[in-house]
């Protein structure tokens, strides 16, 4: 799974989806388990949230994301 290309994926739905953003927003797990269409280990769901947050901080977010930025640079060794 290209996780990189999934964030990109969910954070598209966000930004064009004002439903999906609100769920998102409410329950970012659960969002984003039903983009990805697979079950995964919780740890894994968790690293793909702080990605697509991050990802929303970085294309003009806010700085509400509790060092999220940090956490996703982890993800892809930057």
């Amino acid at each position: 799974m290209d996780i990189k290309g999934k964030i990109e994926e969910i954070v598209k739905k966000i930004k064009g989806d004002d439903k999906f953003g609100a769920k998102f927003k409410e329950d970012p797990v659960k969002a984003v388990e039903g983009v990805l269409g697979v079950d995964l280990p919780e740890d894994q769901i968790e690293s793909v949230v702080a990605g697509v947050k991050a990802k929303l901080k970085l294309d003009g977010g806010d700085d509400k994301d509790g060092g999220l930025l940090d956490k996703a640079k982890g993800l892809f060794g930057k």
